[in-house]
């Protein structure tokens, strides 16, 4: 008898917030203190619009148990007509070329899509750090879109990347 296949991509759960902290702090995103607030929504409002999605690399375990790898956040855009805005995606340093990004990339706007929503939107910062995350998104064929000079603060503009998701 063939073993079910295991899909990674899930959304959170509640006993995922320590591994999530993990990859936040390990990837130097944000101070990990901020994902409690972040998260709160998802988990207390019943009609939340927001996706967060882990990558679970551990079929042997109950979902939830803390093996998250990667976690990606979208919400929609206020005031707009289907658009959404991705605010996180982040991948353990450890398992950072393996496609784990791609495949949550690739999940939500296939999950988007099916929904006959129009446009992902991704911003990063312009800084030379982040020169690898900006061609992540070029790879993943977003188009860059804008540049808002001294964004962040003096000499670190914020990037704005765009992508259709319906043909």
């Amino acid at each position: 008898m063939n073993k079910p296949t295991h899909n990674p991509i899930r959304p959170i759960v509640h006993e995922d917030i320590p591994a999530l902290k993990r990859i936040i702090d390990a990837t130097d995103m944000f101070p990990s203190e901020m994902l409690d607030d972040m998260i709160a929504g998802f988990f207390t409002d019943e009609g939340s619009n927001e996706i967060w999605l882990t990558y679970d690399t551990d079929d042997d375990k109950v979902s939830g148990m803390g093996d998250a790898k990667a976690v990606a956040y979208c919400r929609p855009e206020e005031m707009t007509d289907r658009t959404w805005n991705l605010l996180l995606i982040a991948v353990h340093p450890d398992c950072q070329g393996e496609g784990m990004g791609a495949a949550l990339m690739n999940h939500i706007e296939e999950h988007l899509a099916a929904r006959k929503q129009r446009v992902l939107i991704v911003e990063t910062s312009g800084a030379d750090a982040l020169a690898r995350t900006r061609e992540f998104y070029r790879l993943c064929q977003y188009d860059q879109e804008s540049r808002i000079r001294d964004y962040y603060e003096d000499g670190d503009d914020k990037i704005t990347f765009w992508k259709a998701l319906q043909g």
